[in-house]
């Protein structure tokens, strides 16, 4: 059930001691030397570069964008916005990729944690309701170092953690007791699509693990008293072509070994981008009755708090 927090929430990170802060902040940046932190667990040395990593991403991150966002989830919205930032990279290769030039191409500035943390604060000027990290997944150090810096100076929005779901066990670790929202994609239920469309081995498990964990450190997602988002999580789901999302069988894990009091987004939103084209059938433009089909089929499974905002009446 839904219960709102009191008008008393405070961020989770600032119930950490600043010295437990600066204590993850230094593990962050030592585990870079065989990196471990999100799901591929590529090993590679990123400390003074990116060296072979799959993300193409070293110490200091790169961001593409920042800024209110309108468009996400209503209980980060609200009426003045989620406080987005777009980090470049990731640790998928979606051949669908609707931000391809950012994800792919790695298009933004580089910007030191002292930069990222003068953004945080910005953002909470601005009077957004929350930080929105987007695709985060790559650089949870810097991001540890910026928070330590935005607190000590003032900030104390609730952190979103925004990940496309191929998210490590190490990585949360780090996050534990400083993330407030965790917000991941479910993208696949089958391994198989999961390696032919996103290049990544293993999706389900390693997804699944991560949502279980994401879970038991924030439970559901709670809201305050205006309907806004304060703490837990909410899981996305993309509906792809000809079912391959594996909606059936996300929706059947959410509710029996999460909850069926999981928020979730079931998105209709899809649209052949990037490399589609060439990888069929991803180039079909037409999955209203696959949106149809997984909206029944979140209601089955027992799943009832559905972020839905159809394309189509």
């Amino acid at each position: 059930m839904i219960s709102p927090f009191p008008s008393t929430f405070q961020s989770a990170y600032l119930k950490l001691a600043q010295q437990e802060l600066a204590e993850r902040v230094a593990m962050a940046y030592a585990g870079l030397q065989a990196c471990a932190q999100c799901g591929r667990a590529c090993g590679v040395d990123r400390r003074s570069g990116p060296g072979k990593s799959t993300c193409r991403t070293g110490p200091v991150p790169v961001i593409a964008s920042f800024g209110p966002h309108f468009g996400e989830e209503s209980p980060l919205t609200g009426q003045r916005g989620s406080g987005t930032i777009f980090f470049a990279r990731c640790n998928l290769y979606c051949v669908y990729c609707q931000n391809w030039t950012i994800s792919w191409r790695g298009e933004g500035s580089v910007k030191t944690p002292e930069q990222l943390a003068d953004i945080m604060l910005m953002l909470q000027k601005q009077g957004c309701h929350n930080i929105n990290l987007v695709s985060p997944s790559h650089v949870i150090a810097p991001i540890l170092a910026a928070v330590q810096l935005a607190a000590a100076r003032g900030l104390h929005l609730p952190l979103v953690y925004n990940t496309g779901g191929y998210d490590s066990l190490v990585g949360l670790s780090l996050l534990d007791g400083v993330v407030d929202i965790y917000m991941p994609d479910m993208k696949y239920g089958d391994a198989e699509p999961a390696y032919r469309y996103s290049r990544v081995k293993d999706y389900p498990r390693i997804n699944q693990a991560a949502v279980k964990e994401m879970h038991r450190q924030v439970g559901n997602l709670q809201l305050d008293e205006d309907g806004i988002a304060r703490r837990g999580l909410l899981v996305r789901h993309l509906i792809l072509p000809e079912g391959l999302a594996g909606s059936a069988d996300i929706f059947e894990f959410l509710a029996r070994e999460i909850s069926p009091d999981t928020y979730l987004n079931i998105m209709p939103q899809y649209h052949p981008s990037y490399r589609a084209a060439r990888f069929p059938p991803m180039e079909q433009r037409e999955i209203r009755q696959w949106y149809a089909q997984a909206l029944v089929l979140a209601r089955e499974a027992g799943l009832h708090r559905l972020d839905r905002r159809p394309l189509w009446e």
